[in-house]
């Protein structure tokens, strides 16, 4: 496996952690499987720039996810020297969310489900980043905005979150 793809995957991975044990099982340490994950992410990141900025480009299909005659539309990853740095910035302002979300969130009922979602939009926009074609990179500019209302109305018992929610979801 290329150790690239661990940078989308870590965050979808402590987004799938946190919400199926969160509420159980990891309770108020939910943050460090979103936190590690992320700051794993970045680490991946920093290894693979200095490939991607001596010329190196990776262009890969995963996997063929619609074939009709001519017509092809393939999930897989672009990374290029304009990726790298966004990738860079991703995960550095992410990481340093999560780690201010500890503070800011402590006590609160949801605490899991907060970092899941936290997790789920720096997936999304880690897909947004990578993507090698317009339909990946829509899917991750929809799921960017879908976790942008999920945060923004995580407070869904207060109408004025939960209408601040639907704004920035339309």
């Amino acid at each position: 496996m290329n150790s690239y793809l661990l940078i989308p995957f870590l965050p979808l991975a402590a987004f799938l952690i946190n919400i199926l044990f969160g509420r159980k099982y990891l309770k108020e340490n939910s943050h460090w499987v979103s936190i590690l994950a992320v700051a794993g992410s970045w680490i991946v990141s920093v290894i693979t720039l200095p490939d991607v900025l001596s010329g190196k480009v990776i262009n890969e299909d995963l996997y063929s996810w619609i074939v009709s005659g001519e017509f092809k539309v393939s999930v897989g990853f672009l990374i290029d020297q304009l990726t790298a740095v966004m990738l860079i910035v991703v995960t550095t302002c992410s990481t340093l969310i999560h780690i201010y979300s500890v503070g800011y969130m402590q006590g609160d009922k949801g605490y899991y489900r907060f970092f899941a979602y936290l997790s789920l939009f720096t997936f999304c926009m880690l897909m947004l980043v990578m993507a090698n074609n317009f339909l990946q990179l829509y899917f991750g500019w929809e799921g960017v905005g879908l976790c942008s209302y999920f945060l923004i109305g995580y407070y869904f018992d207060k109408k004025s979150a939960s209408d601040a929610g639907k704004k920035a979801f339309i």
